[in-house]
C-alpha cells in the first residue's frame, strides 16, 4: 500500500534535488526519495551486527607484494561460508582488482572487508552493501 505525505524543504535544496533527479534519470521525486530512504535503510541495517546482508567487496591490490596473492586466497577460505563468488582481473602488469561477493552477517561481512583492508600490498578496498527489504 502506498502513502502519500507531505515534505517541506529549502528552496535551494530542492533545486539541488531537482538536478540530481534529472541526472539520475528519475521521473518523479518520490521515485528518488523511495530510493534514498531505502538506501539510508539499507546502510543503517550494516550498523546492526546481526543483520543479514548482501554486498561487494572490491580489492585492488600490488601482486608483486610478497605473499598478497596468497593471503587475499587463504582469507577467502576462511569466510567460505559468507564469500559467494569473487572475480579477479588483472589491471596492469602489476596491479590486480578483486571483486568479492558476499552473503552474512553484517559484522562478519565488515570483518572480512577490514582484514582485507589491512593486508600490506591492498591500495584500496571499496565495501558496498545490500539487503533485501521484505
Amino acid at each position: 500500500m502506498i502513502q502519500r505525505f507531505g515534505v517541506s524543504i529549502d528552496a535551494t535544496l530542492l533545486k539541488k534535488f531537482d538536478e540530481y533527479i534529472e541526472r539520475k534519470g528519475y521521473i518523479t521525486r518520490s521515485e528518488a526519495i523511495r530510493d534514498l530512504i531505502r538506501d539510508a535503510l539499507i546502510n543503517e541495517s550494516f550498523e546492526i551486527e546481526n543483520a543479514e546482508v548482501f554486498g561487494t567487496i572490491t580489492v585492488i591490490y600490488d601482486h608483486e607484494v610478497r605473499g598478497i596473492t596468497e593471503k587475499i586466497t587463504h582469507l577467502q577460505h576462511r569466510y567460505v561460508k559468507e564469500i559467494r563468488a569473487a572475480v579477479h582481473v588483472h589491471v596492469d602488469e602489476k596491479n590486480c582488482l578483486e571483486v568479492v561477493i558476499v552473503h552474512g552477517k553484517a559484522k562478519t561481512i565488515k570483518e572480512i572487508s577490514d582484514k582485507l583492508m589491512s593486508l600490506r600490498g591492498v591500495k584500496n578496498v571499496k565495501f558496498q552493501i545490500t539487503r533485501v527489504e521484505p
